[in-house]
């Protein structure tokens, strides 16, 4: 705990403006301020943080207008070497790659955009929330940072569907596929979450204390996170609940729209080998699924399933991550 500690947090809090002081008790982690800190006072500490921890992990703020949508993105390492774009899941950002992005920036050219779905990417006020059209417009955003050719595309549950979409209707175009947790329409699943897309609306952070529910249905050993960083968390999640509800809605329409057969049809037009990486304690989408998915795709590699890992393996287990993927990588990248 101390040495992942080290390595990947105690980074992210060499800012001057906090005066934080760590307190260890038994498995807990607790983050104390030195005092009372006014509103403005905390989402500027808690953007902060977030800019040195993008710093941290060799990455830089960029905003690309495209059409009618303003998307917000990071960006870090060599554009000459192998493109890399990571896709956020629901009621998440792109700040949950930050610490995978990190080991990937000295090798890889790494893009991470907020989704239209997020609160950074600025959308129309009727902007259609649905998978495809995300990724219609993921497309638009794609060819106007000019990284369409031989992309690298990594997606987690809900950047997974979106991930699976796009590589199924630009295969010429992708050179390697990661899913982590990926969302998607399976029959041999036991979460509620998949059988029935309505019942993530209990997920949905809406008033204060929603977001511990929610971390512990998502995460099996959730990592440390300072009190400023949870506070804040928890009030722009509150803020987007009326948009995280519009985009749980497409998920409901999408599985009207799709069976367990089409679905798997859609899938099987991916021709980039594939990465599949699961935590075995997933309660969201069930390792169950990782297995079927393996089964659709042409090039699969056989399912990494982590232990004592939750639905979102990138913030929990980012170092077991980092290690599938950089081998995966070197096998399946060209300059």
């Amino acid at each position: 705990m101390t040495t992942m500690l080290s390595k990947h947090i105690l980074p992210l809090l060499n800012n001057s403006l906090l005066t934080l002081a760590v307190l260890l008790s038994g498995n807990q982690l607790f983050i104390q301020t030195s005092h009372a800190q006014t509103p403005s006072v905390a989402v500027e500490r808690y953007h902060n943080i977030l800019n040195e921890q993008r710093r941290w992990a060799g990455l830089e703020n960029k905003t690309l207008h495209v059409g009618d949508v303003v998307w917000t993105y990071s960006e870090g390492g060599d554009p000459a070497k192998p493109t890399l774009l990571l896709i956020h899941g629901l009621a998440s950002s792109r700040d949950t790659w930050n610490e995978v992005a990190h080991a990937l920036t000295p090798y890889y050219h790494v893009i991470i955009p907020d989704l239209p779905t997020s609160a950074e990417t600025q959308t129309p006020a009727h902007f259609d929330f649905s998978v495809p059209n995300v990724t219609e417009h993921l497309r638009r955003f794609i060819e106007a940072a000019h990284i369409q050719d031989n992309l690298n595309i990594a997606g987690h549950s809900l950047g997974g569907v979106i991930a699976m979409f796009y590589a199924a209707q630009y295969p010429d175009d992708i050179q390697s596929l990661m899913l982590v947790s990926s969302g998607g329409i399976y029959q041999n699943n036991h979460s509620p979450y998949i059988k029935n897309p309505m019942a993530i609306k209990e997920l949905v952070v809406s008033k204060p204390g929603d977001m511990r529910y929610m971390i512990k249905k998502v995460m099996y050993d959730p990592p440390f996170m300072p009190t400023v960083l949870f506070q804040q968390k928890e009030k722009m999640l509150i803020s987007q609940s009326d948009m995280n509800n519009k985009v749980i809605q497409q998920l409901i329409e999408l599985n009207k729209l799709y069976t367990n057969s089409s679905f798997a049809k859609m899938v099987r037009e991916i021709n980039a080998p594939t990465l599949i990486i699961w935590g075995k304690q997933d309660q969201i989408i069930t390792v169950e699924a990782a297995q079927e998915l393996q089964q659709m795709l042409h090039k699969p590699e056989p399912p990494v399933l982590l232990e004592r890992v939750g639905h979102v393996p990138i913030v929990e287990a980012p170092e077991r991550v980092i290690e599938q993927y950089l081998v995966f990588l070197q096998k399946n990248t060209t300059p």
